[in-house]
Protein backbone atom coordinates (compact mmCIF):
# COMPACT_ATOMS: atom_id res chain seq x y z
CA UNK A 1 0.00 0.00 0.00
CA UNK A 2 1.61 2.89 -1.11
CA UNK A 3 1.52 6.08 0.62
CA UNK A 4 2.93 10.03 -0.28
CA UNK A 5 4.70 11.32 2.91
CA UNK A 6 6.04 15.02 2.90
CA UNK A 7 9.96 15.03 3.54
CA UNK A 8 12.46 18.23 4.80
CA UNK A 9 15.48 17.85 3.82
CA UNK A 10 18.01 17.93 6.70
CA UNK A 11 20.69 19.49 4.36
CA UNK A 12 18.92 22.23 2.08
CA UNK A 13 15.48 22.70 4.56
CA UNK A 14 13.34 22.24 1.56
CA UNK A 15 10.35 19.99 1.55
CA UNK A 16 9.01 17.07 -0.86
CA UNK A 17 6.56 14.82 -1.17
CA UNK A 18 7.94 10.76 -1.22
CA UNK A 19 6.00 7.38 -1.82
CA UNK A 20 6.55 5.15 0.88
CA UNK A 21 5.14 1.41 1.00
CA UNK A 22 3.72 0.94 4.79
CA UNK A 23 2.76 -2.61 3.34
CA UNK A 24 6.43 -3.43 3.98
CA UNK A 25 6.70 -2.72 7.26
CA UNK A 26 9.51 -0.83 9.43
CA UNK A 27 12.42 0.41 6.71
CA UNK A 28 15.11 1.95 6.50
CA UNK A 29 16.92 3.92 3.29
CA UNK A 30 18.64 6.49 1.38
CA UNK A 31 17.06 8.67 -0.91
CA UNK A 32 18.79 12.35 -2.73
CA UNK A 33 16.77 15.01 -2.08
CA UNK A 34 14.69 16.12 -4.90
CA UNK A 35 16.46 19.98 -4.86
CA UNK A 36 19.95 19.93 -3.99
CA UNK A 37 20.58 16.20 -4.36
CA UNK A 38 21.93 15.22 -1.26
CA UNK A 39 21.51 11.73 0.54
CA UNK A 40 19.06 11.58 2.60
CA UNK A 41 18.57 8.40 5.38
CA UNK A 42 14.86 8.00 5.64
CA UNK A 43 13.35 5.91 8.61
CA UNK A 44 9.86 4.98 7.60
CA UNK A 45 7.84 3.26 11.03
CA UNK A 46 4.58 1.87 10.64
CA UNK A 47 2.31 1.52 13.56
CA UNK A 48 -0.50 -1.50 13.80
CA UNK A 49 -2.66 0.58 12.24
CA UNK A 50 -0.68 0.76 9.08
CA UNK A 51 -0.23 4.10 9.16
CA UNK A 52 3.14 5.24 8.06
CA UNK A 53 5.65 8.13 9.51
CA UNK A 54 8.93 9.65 8.34
CA UNK A 55 12.09 10.64 9.48
CA UNK A 56 14.67 12.26 8.09
CA UNK A 57 18.48 12.65 9.01
CA UNK A 58 21.61 13.92 6.65
CA UNK A 59 23.26 10.14 5.35
CA UNK A 60 26.28 9.70 7.51
CA UNK A 61 24.70 10.18 10.93
CA UNK A 62 25.30 13.70 10.98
Amino acid sequence: MEEWLTVQCPWCGESFDTAVDAGAGDQQYVEDCQVCCQPILLDVAVDAGGQASLAARREGGD
